[in-house]
């Protein structure tokens, strides 16, 4: 992979919207049918994983992808969070992670499509955390040309299996919509999902 993608944008942004989340804000919904703290459960636990793929641990944890749930959600992680973020990108940023491969929630896979999984993770939820806090979310440039190419392949008829568990059905906007949008709506969200 000659240019790999750098994570560093994308976490230092969702690390950025914790700082917009309100105690009162956990128990609301967000455009992925979590509710905001089962949403930040599953960030905190999917770039710990990522982060561990990466290193190509060894970890059990590994194996099995744990069910989001608010009730998982432990103190301190307005400050874990973002340090999770930051480890991820860390990990990600090195030749040697993209080589070889990895397992992230129990499935093992090409290490460069792990490396692309986990920014599209972090892009998406973003967006979702942005849209349930009604924070405005960017996202860098670069980081979402990588997402789009990745969620419009998997928006082919012959990805449906692949596309299960992680995306709803596609839905395809006009090439003039803006990008962020498209990358959305082809991951099976409503770019107009209302608050």
């Amino acid at each position: 992979m000659p240019d790999i993608p750098d994570l560093g944008p994308a976490t230092r942004g969702v690390a950025a919207l914790l700082a917009g989340v309100d105690d009162d804000d956990l128990g609301s919904p967000t455009p992925c049918d979590y509710d905001v703290a089962t949403l930040l459960d599953h960030l905190d636990v999917l770039a710990l994983a990522f982060t561990l793929a990466a290193r190509k641990s060894d970890d059990p944890s590994l194996d099995t992808p744990p069910a989001p749930s608010a009730n998982n959600l432990a103190e301190g992680w307005r400050d874990r969070i973002p340090q999770r973020l930051k480890d991820l990108a860390e990990a990600w940023a090195t030749p040697e992670a993209w080589t070889g491969t990895t397992i992230a929630g129990g499935v093992t896979m090409p290490s460069d499509v792990a490396g692309v999984v986990a920014l599209d993770e972090v892009v998406l939820h973003g967006w979702d955390l942005a849209r349930a806090t009604g924070q405005s979310y960017e996202v860098d440039p670069d980081a979402l040309a990588v997402v789009h190419a990745f969620v419009e392949e998997t928006a082919r008829p012959d990805q449906a299996d692949m596309r299960e568990g992680l995306f709803g059905p596609p839905i395809r906007l006009p090439e003039e919509a803006p990008l962020l949008d498209r990358v959305v709506a082809l991951a099976g969200r409503s770019p107009s999902w209302p608050r």
